[in-house]
């Protein structure tokens, strides 16, 4: 069994452009890269009611260069668009998996529909490092709707797990990934355990968006919390006191420093300057009319 390694408890909220309410459970400012990698960041967003609106509530253009975003939408929609000619709508149970790599310039906002009717709107993005050989590839965009996500039942009805990355009892998850991890959305239910298969080594999160867990039937854990286990052993042992929804991520740890500047993350402070200086020059492409 993995041990616990430590809890991080639900940091102060903020909001990121005027379309999203976000609480980042997960930054490796805060909580040192070498201890989450391969991953940097994970904001919640939501949930939140928006009012019906004349303009699209978001994020516009911005940068980032040297790792990946990953949105997994739970509620609302969100179109997006890039200047590598990547985009579209994603939807509920749907997931958009952005490469920046060598540097990208893109938006994202809140769809025409909800815009315009209003409603819920709750969404998760995580960040994914790259390593030093893949933060000079080509930008791409990957578009993982939902039915092509595997749904993988736990047993004795504890729940499901959707693999969007990464494998779970032989069941492959469609997102393409620059070095080996695990991303799987879960829904546990109430009262029900279910222990779960992780690689040995593996830097293993468990986030809890929703619910109340009880965690190697020894640590209580709440609603907006991240478990980090230690890298030893091989099995996550869950109990939920209700319905949960969480995010299990695992991956193989990229032994190399980690420098970030806002949307860059890189190597070295030259390369960040070196981010900036060709952003500016306008090398990160430009997003179409």
């Amino acid at each position: 069994m993995k041990k616990i390694q430590e809890v991080y408890g639900a940091p102060q909220g903020h909001w990121v452009g005027n379309g999203f309410p976000v609480r980042s459970l997960l930054s490796y400012d805060r909580m040192g890269a070498q201890h989450i990698s391969p991953f940097l960041l994970l904001d919640h967003a939501g949930p939140y009611s928006f009012e019906p609106a004349s303009q699209p509530r978001g994020v516009g253009q911005h940068p980032h260069r040297g790792f990946e975003t990953v949105t997994l939408v739970y509620a609302g929609e969100l179109e997006h668009r890039d200047s590598s000619g990547g985009g579209g709508r994603i939807a509920e149970g749907d997931v958009q998996w952005m490469t920046a790599g060598a540097g990208i310039v893109h938006e994202e906002f809140h769809s025409e529909a909800l815009t315009a009717q209003g409603g819920r709107m709750e969404m998760a993005q995580i960040w994914v490092n790259l390593p030093a050989r893949f933060k000079n590839v080509s930008p791409a965009y990957q578009t993982l709707h939902q039915a092509d996500i595997p749904s993988v039942p736990l047993e004795h009805e504890a729940g499901v797990v959707r693999v969007v990355a990464g494998d779970y009892l032989g069941e492959k998850g469609p997102a393409h990934t620059f070095t080996p991890l695990n991303m799987w959305d879960i829904r546990l239910s109430m009262g029900k355990e279910a222990g779960l298969h992780v690689p040995e080594g593996h830097t293993t999160l468990l986030v809890v968006l929703e619910g109340t867990v009880l965690v190697n039937g020894e640590t209580l854990v709440r609603d907006e919390s991240v478990v980090a286990f230690e890298r030893k052993g091989e099995e996550v042992c869950l109990e939920a006191n209700n319905n949960a929804k969480l995010i299990l991520l695992s991956g193989e740890p990229i032994d190399e420093p980690v420098v970030g500047y806002g949307p860059f993350v890189m190597n070295s402070e030259e390369e960040i300057r070196q981010a900036f200086s060709e952003f500016q020059g306008g090398r990160f492409g430009a997003l179409q009319p």
